[in-house]
């Protein structure tokens, strides 16, 4: 499937709405709030090339990245490898462990060295249930990249090879930091981007 770019969830300073008496309310720092997670939290340094975590692996936390690139991608019964996600800075993922998968499904791989934040499943739920801003903040991740989903199956259903393919060299020249265009298009393997082109075909 191609990349990510609506997908991505910038991590810039969310306000919230002005109180009554005119007054703005303190401004919700997702970054702050989750340096606030004590028991369940750790940060974790991952060198480029570095596998996250497998597919097939318990699924038991949820991973913030504070720096950083991460690649995501599905094995087949067949052993064929497609790409479905490149994630960067203020991007959650393994989110499925907060809905009730037991084991992964796909893998997670570091494209640079990452700096993450590794949340565990308990203690992401108390911070959900506890912070509403933090709440809107993940749910907003959530549905963005559902939209994207979305329309990666119309991409793949309606265009020709050759839109997909301009789509994804367009996704790539914005997967830069805080959304400005990159020069250059990220290096990724002539294979790996065949399969954003032309995912495997469902067995």
């Amino acid at each position: 499937m191609p990349t990510n770019d609506s997908l991505v969830l910038e991590s810039r300073t969310m306000s919230s709405p002005k109180a009554s008496n005119g007054k703005k309310k303190r401004e919700f720092d997702p970054n702050t709030f989750l340096a606030t997670i004590g028991r369940g939290r750790k940060n974790v340094a991952v060198a480029k090339k570095q596998t996250i975590f497998a597919q097939g692996d318990g699924a038991d936390a949820v991973f913030y990245i504070h720096t950083g690139k991460v690649k995501l991608t599905v094995v087949s019964k067949t052993g064929r490898e497609a790409t479905i996600g490149m994630l960067r800075e203020g991007n959650f993922f393994g989110e499925g462990a907060l809905a009730g998968q037991a084991l992964r499904m796909g893998s997670a791989d570091a494209m640079t060295d990452c700096d993450l934040l590794r949340i565990d499943k308990k203690a992401m739920m108390e911070a959900l249930h506890r912070e509403h801003a933090f709440s809107d903040l993940f749910v907003a991740h959530l549905l963005a990249r559902n939209v994207r989903y979305e329309e990666d199956l119309v991409d793949q259903l309606f265009n020709s090879s050759e839109k997909r393919l301009a789509r994804v060299l367009l996704l790539l020249a914005h997967f830069g930091k805080e959304g400005v265009p990159e020069t250059v298009v990220p290096k990724i393997r002539q294979e790996t981007m065949g399969d954003m082109v032309e995912p495997p075909v469902r067995e």
